[in-house]
């Protein structure tokens, strides 16, 4: 005999989010509502998933025009609506191909900002000082040279651009750059121009070139 399993529906991250906003949102007077608690859903690599089926009936109602309204939930049954102080963050690779488009119904309930890399602003600037290594300005530098050669390549662009995350080291010694660049950055740049290997030549020397033994 095949014995019959119940699941039982538990609410999960983003419901939760949605109903502790809806609280807030309804406690302040009608005159008041601008100023009730933000919240802010973060969704890392929002692109990797199937974001109509995740997504599901929020489609609609994390939509502006629709900030409020009810819709029932497929599996509970229940009313739920998403406020208008509730904020949706999603973060994503532009670069990785392997990745299909974003489905153009959830793009236009999105405003796009493009993060470029923090090399040349000031705040990277305080980063530089943890590596502790004069070798690692000279190599900042080439990168920023090679990222310039990424973008204006036709087959690549900005969103192939070389990040500063490579460098969110402390006290790094030569040892250390030579490894990033040998294991993490000649890798990429190997895969980024596997039909141009002189590319990769080119770029390798210039990039061990600054780091002294």
């Amino acid at each position: 005999d095949v014995v019959g399993v119940e699941y039982k529906a538990t609410d999960g991250v983003f419901k939760r989010i949605a109903d502790r906003a809806k609280k807030a949102y309804d406690d302040e007077k009608d005159d008041n509502k601008d100023n009730a608690p933000k919240y802010v859903l973060v969704i890392d690599e929002i692109n990797r998933g199937n974001l109509s089926r995740i997504f599901g009936e929020l489609l609609m109602l994390i939509e502006d025009s629709k900030r409020g309204d009810s819709a029932t939930l497929l599996y509970t049954k229940e009313p739920f609506s998403v406020p208008d102080n509730v904020y949706i963050i999603g973060l994503m690779n532009t670069a990785d191909r392997s990745l299909a488009m974003i489905d153009y119904a959830l793009r236009r309930r999105f405003s796009f900002y493009t993060m470029d890399a923090a090399f040349n602003k000031k705040s990277f600037e305080r980063q530089i000082k943890l590596i502790n290594n004069k070798n690692a300005t000279a190599l900042i530098d080439v990168v920023n040279d090679l990222n310039k050669d990424i973008e204006n390549d036709p087959n690549l662009g900005k969103g192939f651009k070389i990040g500063h995350s490579y460098f969110c080291v402390k006290n790094a010694d030569n040892q250390t750059l030579r490894a990033i660049v040998k294991y993490e950055i000649v890798p990429l740049l190997e895969e980024y121009w596997y039909d141009e290997p002189s590319n990769v030549e080119k770029w390798s020397k210039r990039l061990f070139s600054v780091i002294n033994e």
